[in-house]
Parts: structure tokens; C-alpha cells; sequence
């Protein structure tokens, strides 16, 4: 007998590997057991929220189990964890909109969809605020990073890495072996970047350094 529950993906996202999604996907859960909903994937993305719409594998996987008609909502913290270019971000809930799927803001408390299926017009209103509000988030801290740049580079502070001090090659893939094991199993480099979890810039870089030095197998050991 098919389930009655409205079944639903969590999305959660984070910029660096030092902050956890625990929490997130905690209060998310608690939220849709407490609503009777069903959690049918839990996508976790460690990305910066400025990343291209390309590399962004959790929006992407939400959109392919939307056009499977396998959930009826995605359930999110807050607007800048869908990204903080208003955008994808714009984007991202139009499509899920025109798909039938309403996306939850557990932060506002805030559905994009009313229980008649139609838009609901105060998540419009907070979404282009909420999402202007994520953008200038980042413009002010890349101006604080800028202005400390500056002011170190005042102070005679030598920035960036020492001369000759890139990672090496063989460095570079052994740390992602297991991108460089998934390329030579011939995944795609989206498939790669799904299964790893790393970013598609990254595991482009993986590919290329792969193609153009032909790193013998014990570099990666």
C-alpha cells in the first residue's frame, strides 16, 4: 500500500568543510516528522552559495526528483542556503513552482506554495528580500576581506602563498584521490562531483591535471 505522507527532500548547504550540516538537517527532520511528511533524500552540499548553477549538484538533484514527481516539497533553513545570488536562488523556486513542488523556509516558517497548490504571494515578497539581503551579506564581507588586504599590505604584510610554493601535481591528485578514481572509471565529471560531494570546478581541475601530466598510478597510493 502506497504511503499517504507527502513526501519531501531536505537541502542543506555549507560553504567550507569546517561547518557541519548536522543542525540543519536536525531541525529539518524534527519539522517534517512533526508535519507527517516523508524524507525521501537529504542532499548535503558543501559550496560556496555563490557558485555557478552548474556546480550546485544539490538544486540539481532537487529539480530532477521534482520532474520524477517524487516529492511534493523541499524543506530548507533558510533562503541563503538555497545560494546567495539572487538568480539561482530565484531560479530555483520558479522552477520548483512551475513543477508543482513548494519550497519550506524552516527561518520565516514560509512555504512559496499555498495548500491549494497556487503561489503563495508573501513567500514572493520574502524571497526577493531574504535574497538581496544573502547578496549583500557577501558584498560586505568581500569588502571587509578587501579592506584587510589592503590594510596588511600597508603594513608591509607579504600576502599569498611563498615563491614556489604551489602544491605540486602529484600532491594535488593524491589529495582527491577519490575523484581521480571515479575519472578513471570513466564517471562523468557531474556524476563525479555527485558522488564526492566536491565541487565541479574541483573536479574539473582533477581531470585536467590528470589529462595533461599522466600521473603514474603510485602517485595516488
Amino acid at each position: 500500500m502506497k504511503s499517504s505522507k507527502v513526501p519531501v527532500a531536505i537541502l542543506v548547504r555549507v560553504s567550507t568543510s569546517k561547518q557541519e550540516t548536522d543542525r540543519q538537517i536536525q531541525e529539518l527532520e524534527d519539522h517534517a516528522k512533526s508535519q507527517g511528511y516523508e524524507v525521501v533524500e537529504v542532499l548535503r552540499e558543501t559550496i560556496s552559495g555563490k557558485a555557478d548553477q552548474s556546480e550546485r549538484q544539490g538544486l540539481i538533484r532537487c529539480e530532477e526528483l521534482a520532474r520524477l514527481r517524487k516529492i511534493k516539497k523541499v524543506l530548507v533553513h533558510e533562503v541563503s542556503r538555497i545560494a546567495r545570488r539572487n538568480s539561482i536562488a530565484h531560479r530555483f523556486v520558479e522552477t520548483m513552482e512551475d513543477l508543482g513542488v513548494s519550497v519550506y523556509w524552516k527561518a520565516q516558517n514560509l512555504e512559496t506554495l499555498l495548500p491549494n497548490g497556487k503561489r503563495n504571494p508573501a513567500a514572493g515578497i520574502m524571497l526577493a528580500l531574504m535574497a538581496e539581503m544573502a547578496r549583500n551579506e557577501v558584498e560586505v564581507l568581500s569588502m571587509r576581506v578587501r579592506s584587510g588586504l589592503a590594510q596588511a599590505k600597508r603594513n608591509g604584510v607579504k600576502l599569498g602563498r611563498p615563491a614556489g610554493s604551489s602544491i605540486p601535481v602529484g600532491m594535488f591528485l593524491k589529495k582527491h584521490s577519490d575523484i581521480v578514481r571515479l575519472l578513471k572509471s570513466d564517471h562523468s565529471v557531474r556524476n563525479t562531483a555527485k558522488i564526492t560531494g566536491k565541487g565541479f570546478s574541483t573536479v574539473q581541475r582533477v581531470k585536467s591535471a590528470l589529462e595533461k601530466d599522466r600521473v603514474a598510478p603510485k602517485t595516488l597510493q
